[in-house]
Order: C-alpha cells, then sequence, then structure tokens
C-alpha cells in the first residue's frame, strides 16, 4: 500500500543519515565527520570500549619525539632582547628559546594534558645570555633537572643560585611565589628539563631547594633524585629533594652496552624520558632515542640496553591513575 511504501521509505532514510548507526561504506566520511567535538574533560575514546572493544593497553608504549609540540616563543614574551642577526657566537639555534612540550601547555592546546600527577614536562634549549624574567606561579610542585650549561635561579624567597649539570631544583609554589630563570654563560646554551606535578594539596607554604647529583651517583645505575615528604606516598621522606606528591624521579647515565632494569609496581605508573644517547628497549624491540618517551604502567617490567654512544636517562614515577596516557599513539 501506498501508505507503508512511504513508511518504509522514511525508514530507510533515517538509517541511511543516521550518524549512530552503522552506515554503507560510502557515508562513512560523512558519519565520523558528524561525531560530537570531545571536551578536554570528557572520558577518552577508549570509554567507547562496550561498544567497539580496544585491545588491551601495552604496558610500554612510546612516545617518539615527532609527537611532541616545539615552541619557539618571541623574544620579547620574557623580556629579552632580540635574536641576533650576526654575531650568534655560542648560539646552536636561531630562536633564543626551543621547547618541546610533552603534555599540553602555552600555546599547544591538547587533549593530552598530562600522565598522571605530571602535568607538565618541557624540555628548554636557552641560548647564552637569555632567559626568563621574573614571573609567578602557585599551586604546583615543580623539579628542574639541568642537562647541561648553568641555569640561574632568583626567586621572592630570597634564593639566589647557579646550578650545573646533573643538578635537581625543587620549589612549592604554593600560595605564590615569582622567580627567575637565565642562562648568564655568554659562550653555550643551556638545557634543561622541567617538570610540573600536581601536588597533594593547595595553599602550600612557598618552599625552594637544590641537589646536585655526581656522574658517579648515576653511573649504570638509578639515582633517586626526588620523592615525596614523609607520609605522601611511595619511598617517602628519603630522596634528597622532597615534594608534596607522591611522585618519584630517578636519573641514570649508562655507559655503551650497559643494561640496566626499570620496572612498575602494582598500583603505579612511570614516564620515561630519553635526556641523551640511545637506548634499546629488549621485551619490546623498541629503540628510544634524544627526545623520545614512554608511559609504562602498573606491571610494566623492560630492560634498557645503552647504545654505542650510552644513554642518559630520567624517569618519574607516581601512583597509578586510570584514564592516564596519550590517545593518539
Amino acid at each position: 500500500p501506498r501508505s507503508l511504501a512511504l513508511v518504509r521509505t522514511r525508514r530507510v532514510r533515517a538509517l541511511t543519515v543516521s550518524p549512530t548507526l552503522a552506515c554503507p561504506s560510502t557515508r562513512v566520511t560523512a558519519c565520523r565527520s558528524r561525531q560530537p567535538r570531545v571536551n578536554p574533560k570528557t572520558p577518552k575514546p577508549s570509554a567507547l570500549g562496550a561498544f567497539f572493544p580496544m585491545p588491551p593497553r601495552s604496558k610500554f608504549v612510546k612516545v617518539p619525539h615527532e609527537k611532541l609540540f616545539t615552541s619557539t616563543p618571541q623574544p620579547s614574551m620574557f623580556g629579552n632582547p632580540p635574536n641576533p642577526v650576526q654575531d650568534k657566537r655560542g648560539w646552536s639555534a636561531l630562536n633564543w628559546l626551543t621547547s618541546k612540550f610533552h603534555f599540553s601547555f602555552a600555546e599547544y592546546s591538547s587533549r593530552n594534558d598530562s600522565f598522571g600527577v605530571l602535568r607538565v614536562m618541557n624540555d628548554d634549549l636557552v641560548q647564552p645570555n637569555r632567559g626568563f624574567g621574573e614571573h609567578g606561579h602557585a599551586n604546583m610542585e615543580i623539579c628542574t633537572y639541568v642537562v647541561d650549561g648553568e641555569l640561574t635561579h632568583k626567586d621572592s624567597l630570597g634564593t639566589a643560585e647557579t646550578l650545573g649539570r646533573g643538578a635537581i631544583q625543587f620549589m612549592t609554589s604554593g600560595k605564590g611565589v615569582r622567580h627567575s630563570e637565565h642562562n648568564l654563560d655568554g659562550s653555550k646554551p643551556l638545557r634543561f628539563i622541567q617538570m610540573w606535578i600536581t601536588p597533594d594539596a593547595g595553599g602550600l607554604v612557598p618552599n625552594y631547594g637544590s641537589h646536585l647529583t655526581t656522574k658517579q651517583d648515576r653511573l649504570n645505575r638509578w639515582c633517586d633524585a626526588v620523592g615525596p615528604v614523609a607520609g605522601s606516598g611511595a619511598h617517602a621522606g628519603t630522596a634528597p629533594v622532597q615534594i608534596h606528591a607522591d611522585c618519584v624521579i630517578r636519573v641514570a647515565e649508562l655507559e655503551p652496552g650497559i643494561a640496566l632494569r626499570l620496572q612498575c609496581a602494582a598500583k603505579r605508573q612511570a614516564y620515561l624520558l630519553c635526556v641523551e644517547g640511545d637506548v634499546g628497549v629488549t621485551e619490546h624491540g623498541e629503540t628510544l632515542t634524544r627526545h623520545d618517551a614512554a608511559e609504562l604502567s602498573a606491571g610494566a617490567d623492560i630492560t634498557l640496553v645503552a647504545g654505542t654512544k650510552g644513554a642518559h636517562m630520567l624517569v618519574v614515577e607516581m601512583a597509578e591513575r586510570r584514564g592516564s596516557g596519550r590517545d593518539d599513539l
């Protein structure tokens, strides 16, 4: 009957245009384009696993350096003079700062905004006689590891010091603190890894401290550089630098061919960075080179084998947080 034909036609049209139902292959692109925009605070796509089963996530996930965001801000943003046009003695890059962001930061806006309590990891290369003018922080534990060169720090607490390779500094910004960071050496660049870690509580009393790890401390073994204050989590009260978070930072420098084990206990996770050189990851057939990183989940057990030029590694271990990790790897 005509009325039945009309009903069938309407049903077919409804099936054809509905983006939530199975659609013909010729309309896949249109269906995908109609998916709602994901708010950064909503569950990641893996939450759809109830409808589209996802394979289990590996306990080791490589983050290739190509996935990092490279920032080269204007010199004036932090009170620097223009980049030199002719006299570039000691400079290794065209811009005063080259920063590699592991997580959403500044002009890099992404759902990839943290890994557990690790909110920021920026790999900064600062050219001679340049730096970050005075600026403020609050309610964050800020840890900075000096890779090469000399970092001169001054803050509103009255601290002023210059730190070299292997030094780790921390700043509990708490209720608020202002500081500056500069490379005052006119002959060579400064490279450091800066990490912002979410504290156990807000409104803490600002504090600052530092510790120098020696080459021997780091040679062919994990050296504990940062750990929680007493009562704040695993390994609490034992590290030379202590922060208000259940988080541990370790560093190691491996000679060529040396193997070093890295494990994640139950209810723990870790973010691994290859600072210099390269390492093979035996169990996964992967290689991490300079600037590559990796996400490790609870139960991970890997062996890092240094390449022909050795390797310099940094790992941030923390309490497990479900949903951590990038969704674009």
